[in-house]
């Protein structure tokens, strides 16, 4: 699963259920490691749960804190996707506010606070980027950095050798054809790009 949309910035969202308070904080997160680490810095130790879950890709991670198993991080984690995006983490810290909520009413809670952080929360599109390589002659080398700044491509590595160049190059997975194409005629098929990586 890969949504078109992450977040552009971080957003906040507080509820108040029978006087348990519910904030929900959601970020863009680039890996697990990211998610973990600002899950760390929101935490709030005061509080009686910090619940959570993120969703990268593929890779996803809940945690109820606590909480009666499936009541917290898995809503938060259907709220993610129920507001299709990708690449997000969300926090929900409770404070305890002396009345039961029940299972259902957790859930609902930590989901609904969740999702409406994530409705409200400003959007950008999540651009989905490939890597490879590519062995370039001397002689096409201006026209090959053309062509980078072109298709918004980014150098990562570059070694010479006799016959050349090869460099190692990360641009949006949308731009590849149209640049395999031009790097084909610009250079008379004398560039080549070589096993493209999965696109980050």
């Amino acid at each position: 699963m890969s949504a078109a949309h992450t977040l552009a910035a971080e957003a906040r969202h507080l509820l108040e259920v029978k006087h348990s308070r519910f904030l929900a904080i959601a970020a863009p997160v680039e890996s697990p490691q990211d998610a973990l680490a600002w899950l760390a810095r929101h935490a709030d130790p005061a509080a009686t749960h910090n619940c959570w879950a993120y969703r990268i890709g593929a890779e996803y991670r809940f945690n109820d804190d606590g909480e009666p198993a499936g009541t917290a991080g898995r809503p938060i984690l259907s709220a993610i996707d129920g507001q299709g995006v990708d690449g997000v983490a969300v926090l929900v810290i409770r404070w305890y506010g002396g009345i039961k909520l029940g299972a259902g009413g957790l859930a609902r809670a930590y989901g609904g606070a969740a999702a409406e952080c994530l409705r409200l929360a400003p959007r950008r599109a999540r651009v989905t980027y490939a890597e490879l390589e590519c062995a370039c002659p001397f002689e096409d080398l201006g026209t090959l950095h053309a062509l980078l700044a072109a298709h918004a491509a980014d150098k990562l590595d570059e070694a010479f050798d006799a016959d050349g160049v090869r460099l190692r190059l990360r641009l949006p997975a949308a731009h590849l054809p149209a640049f395999r194409e031009r790097l084909r005629d610009a250079t008379r098929n004398r560039a080549s790009l070589l096993a493209p990586a999965d696109g980050a």
